[in-house]
């Protein structure tokens, strides 16, 4: 987790400067290649990546990319003029006084991400705008034969994820779903003890979600507030509803808060979706049940079921509640316990098992960037592929919909549908505002 934390506190630094903040840490300094027993790449074999994107998270993904040397950021997109001007010129910088590198013209700024998928020489993009422009922006990227990052969750909907899929593998691309705490050993060993049996027969999983987002996304009923000038309000809002705008919708870049539009349903899946699709990615992959998911959904009723809870086909159940922030995997012979801090077992003799070679050992990556620019080169499928991200994100929006319904579901995650439940099917897409369409 060590190496974790010094990219966030790095990832940190960078934003403070890109938002101008007086008390801002200064960028490390600038290291050659060769420092680290690698030799320079030649421009002509780097992966040229456009960011589409770029407020606290979408800023950190540039920091990360300007540090690997067989990438170049070549186009950074945002409709904020000031975020796109500081990230554009911390990278232009950035590229200026990195030894042995050419300067920064090739770093240009736009405001409409379709500028970036109609050039020729962009190989790949990182989607990492607000969660109702995700698909749309994949599937275009996807049609324009770009590779694609795309921040977690996949999806505001069911139905936008299950589509994405085949345009992905229509026009060939790599995808990588920014669900990073696959690319964390703790997680990943957390996993192989489940998969392996060294719990037992599972009894039951808990997932704890705690954010400063609503725990179930809410209609937004905030008042008209002038937009700031700096913002394209109207392009913000894209397929999503027009309303006006509210800075805890979409609080100015200088600002220490996190996007508000988690909360409201037109924009996001609330804490379900932040944490949650985290979390359940982590679920899922313990469990085995990436590319598929739950039978059963039952939110809480105050009586036989205290916590929104999902059954699988194999009887094991999952609950969620909003206290902490952990995985537990509970068996009939242990437990393990994991969040981006700590892995946890009983017996803690489990954590150092050393596993044979009949074991079941999943993919290992210890950097989520690295191994999609890697899949890129190979053609390989990274480590949360879009079908994996799909099911992960289906699992955030069908607690959502049972708590919205407030009533049992069931669900068939190869069809994916409700069967026999025409008011749930109905709230598996959502129109999307002209002149946006899937």
């Amino acid at each position: 987790m060590e190496n974790m934390r010094k990219k966030d506190l790095s990832r940190r630094s960078f934003l403070k400067r890109a938002a101008g903040a007086a008390a801002a840490v200064a960028m490390p300094a600038v290291i050659p290649s060769s420092a680290f027993g690698r030799q320079a790449v030649p421009p002509s074999e780097r992966v040229n990546v456009g960011i589409i994107g770029v407020g606290k998270q979408g800023g950190g993904h540039v920091w990360g990319f300007l540090h690997q040397d067989d990438v170049k950021v070549v186009a950074i997109c945002d409709v904020d003029a000031l975020k796109l001007n500081q990230a554009r010129n911390e990278a232009a910088r950035f590229y200026a006084e990195k030894a042995g590198w050419t300067s920064s013209e090739g770093v240009k700024a736009y405001r409409d991400f379709r500028d970036i998928l109609s050039r020729k020489d962009v190989d790949a993009v990182l989607i990492a705008t607000p969660d109702h422009w995700h698909v749309p922006i994949s599937m275009l990227a996807a049609r324009s034969e770009k590779d694609i990052y795309c921040e977690k969750p996949l999806s505001l909907t069911i139905g936008e994820a299950r589509g994405l899929i085949p345009e992905v593998r229509r026009y060939g691309r790599v995808f990588q779903t920014g669900s990073q705490q696959r690319s964390d050993d703790k997680f990943r060993l957390a996993c192989e003890l489940v998969r392996n049996g060294c719990i037992g027969e599972i009894r039951d999983v808990r997932v704890s979600i705690r954010t400063g987002f609503a725990n179930h996304p809410i209609f937004c009923d905030l008042p008209a507030v002038p937009a700031p000038p700096e913002l394209d309000w109207d392009f913000w809002l894209g397929p999503a509803p027009v309303r006006p705008y509210h800075p805890k919708i979409a609080p100015p870049f200088t600002s220490d808060e996190w996007g508000g539009w988690r909360n409201f349903t037109d924009y996001s899946g609330g804490g379900m979706a932040d944490w949650g699709a985290h979390h359940f990615d982590i679920a899922q992959w313990g469990l085995g049940m990436d590319g598929s998911g739950p039978v059963e959904i039952l939110p809480p009723d105050g009586k036989d079921v205290p916590l929104l809870t999902y059954r699988y086909a194999n009887g094991v159940p999952l609950s969620v509640d909003f206290e902490s922030n952990f995985i537990r995997f509970t068996g009939t012979k242990g437990v393990v316990e994991v969040n981006r801090e700590y892995l946890k077992t009983k017996p803690a003799s489990l954590a150092k098992i050393k596993f044979g070679q009949d074991a079941v050992r999943l993919i290992a990556s210890d950097d989520h960037q690295a191994d999609w620019i890697a899949c890129i080169r190979n053609r390989k499928r990274p480590i949360c592929d879009v079908e994996t991200g799909t099911s992960s994100v289906t699992v955030c929006h069908l607690g959502n919909i049972a708590v919205r319904l407030r009533r049992p579901l069931k669900w068939d995650p190869a069809a994916g549908i409700f069967p026999d439940d025409a008011e749930a099917n109905r709230l598996l897409t959502r129109p999307m505002r002209s002149p946006w369409r899937l």
